[in-house]
């Protein structure tokens, strides 16, 4: 069997296998939603605090492996996961969606960060077109024109304010001792979000959008106008990479290169233009995403993994699980868009082997470890669950491959 097809029929096993059964098993009957944190050590805490990000991306999960598998009991995790969205992580005073909640669905962190309020949106689209939920939608495109009301100026979008959406600092997506206006990582989740929510609407019957068909409309001019960002002031020509974090007209602030998210920015960019269907875009951005590959293929991957960054000429060489994840797919869809690259083929089948071997936590009752060194040996103490660690690139991974090797 060709080698390509055996990596499907593995991902579909560890799909079904490891990864849905294992987040099934962090919901909470009791408060709703899933259980916000497990140590690296198995020890699941009930009273930890319930990322609105997690529960965001469990409901895009299941809401999608729903839309793949046809398990009804998948679509019931979907819309338990939706109901605690729409329950306790909208505020119903001031709008948007809250950072974070008490174990008991009462808010915690009530800042508005405008990544969060992408990914509900990401969430209540994939759960509208898994569901037919048509509250599902009207959410969805209530967030859209928030984050375009409150949360961008002319130059792109904004990142953090308090709760009734006063400007405040960005310590949350700040990294590496910057504290940015601005940053790559926001703008690349509007734009998968926006187009999430655009492609579910654009394969609809006219009957059932009749209502929405104008702001589907303005969500996808979003989408362009985020394309000629990325081509006009994320994007670094000289060094074919993304910038990372900005200053609040988009000049650079560090020199970093996150090599996870120049693979996962090529396909999902990818993944726009294939939506939107424009031969204009098409020409303008398929020559950043070729250079994106092309570029980590090069100065990143070791013929077995993908190391985590390199900041200010020092290379962390750390293995991240979502690092690999997307590298598995962003490897499949440059030798998918340009056959002749038999190379990323081969990077994306060595990464999978690299996942299976190192990255995948044989422990019972665990799921992937957050963490492993360049060897593959574990870095104990990272927690198998917490507000980040979710099975939104690993399950993605998972899904994309099955779908596109189908």
């Amino acid at each position: 069997m060709d080698r390509l097809m055996v990596m499907r029929d593995e991902m579909k096993e560890e799909l079904l296998q490891h990864i849905i059964p294992f987040w099934k098993s962090l919901r909470d009957e009791e408060m709703g939603g899933y259980y916000g944190w497990l140590s690296y050590d198995l020890a699941l805490d009930k009273k930890s605090e319930k990322g609105c990000i997690l529960n965001s991306r469990i409901t895009w999960f299941f809401s999608n492996a729903y839309t793949l598998l046809r398990d009804e009991s998948l679509l019931d995790e979907a819309k338990h996961g939706y109901e605690f969205l729409t329950n306790h992580c909208v505020d119903k005073e001031y709008g948007g969606i809250y950072w974070s909640l008490n174990y008991d669905g009462t808010p915690l962190d009530t800042t508005k960060h405008t990544y969060n309020q992408a990914f509900c949106i990401y969430a209540l689209a994939s759960y509208y077109e898994a569901s037919g939920n048509q509250e599902a939608l009207a959410l969805a495109f209530s967030l859209f024109r928030l984050i375009e009301d409150k949360c961008r100026d002319e130059v792109g979008y904004l990142e953090a304010f308090t709760r009734d959406f006063k400007p405040e600092s960005n310590e949350k997506l700040s990294e590496n001792g910057v504290l940015a206006d601005k940053t790559m990582n926001t703008l690349l989740h509007v734009f998968e979000a926006y187009t999430e929510l655009y492609r579910v609407c654009s394969g609809k019957k006219e009957t059932d959008l009749s209502a929405w068909k104008e702001q589907a409309e303005q969500v996808r001019g979003r989408i362009t106008w985020m394309m000629d960002l990325i081509a006009d002031k994320i994007y670094n020509p000289a060094k074919h990479r993304q910038e990372v974090f900005f200053d609040k007209n988009y000049n650079t602030i560090l020199d970093l290169h996150s090599y996870g998210h120049d693979i996962e920015t090529a396909w999902l960019v990818d993944r726009g233009l294939e939506v939107l269907g424009d031969e204009a875009y098409k020409e303008k951005i398929s020559p950043i995403t070729k250079a994106l590959t092309s570029q980590i293929y090069r100065v990143a991957f070791d013929g077995h993994s993908l190391a985590n960054e390199c900041d200010r000429g020092v290379v962390n060489q750390n293995r991240i699980w979502w690092v690999q994840a997307e590298t598995v797919v962003g490897f499949l869809n440059g030798y998918q868009k340009s056959p002749g690259h038999s190379e990323y083929r081969d990077a994306a089948l060595a990464v999978w082997e690299f996942i299976k071997e190192y990255v995948v936590d044989k422990r019972s009752g665990s799921e992937w470890y957050w963490e492993v060194k360049q060897d593959g040996s574990a870095i104990e103490g990272r927690p198998i669950v917490e507000p980040w660690k979710c099975p939104y690139h690993n399950g993605r991974m998972c899904l994309e491959v099955i779908k596109r090797l189908t």
